[in-house]
């Protein structure tokens, strides 16, 4: 468990992925270039088995704005998307907003 405060340091931000490929290294990561309104990041993302690059761009995503740079297969990760795990396949669903919303804001 984790108390109040440690929660409220987790900086969670719409971003929208405007380019996605896969990596040749790996099965599991795609590189993700995604907007966060007034910055542009490089996420790795352990979803190529589920999800075609081509069919992400453009899409909303919600991700860990303030995670820490984290090296994978070579390249560097600046944030993490957060997805759900489906119960009933174990496939990752990616969260994201119900409605169009501006890159860069944050979830309350």
């Amino acid at each position: 468990m984790i108390n109040i405060d440690d929660f409220k340091k987790i900086e969670l931000k719409v971003a929208k992925i405007i380019a996605a490929e896969r990596i040749a290294e790996s099965e599991k990561l795609l590189k993700l270039k995604v907007s966060l309104g007034d910055e542009e990041r490089q996420v790795l993302a352990g979803i190529a088995k589920y999800y075609d690059p081509e069919g992400l761009v453009g899409r909303e995503i919600v991700m860990v704005a303030n995670l820490e740079p984290r090296s994978l297969a070579g390249y560097e990760s600046q944030g993490m998307l957060l997805a759900a795990t489906d119960i009933a396949s174990g496939e990752p669903v990616i969260i994201s907003p119900v409605k169009e919303t501006a890159p860069g804001s944050g979830i309350k």
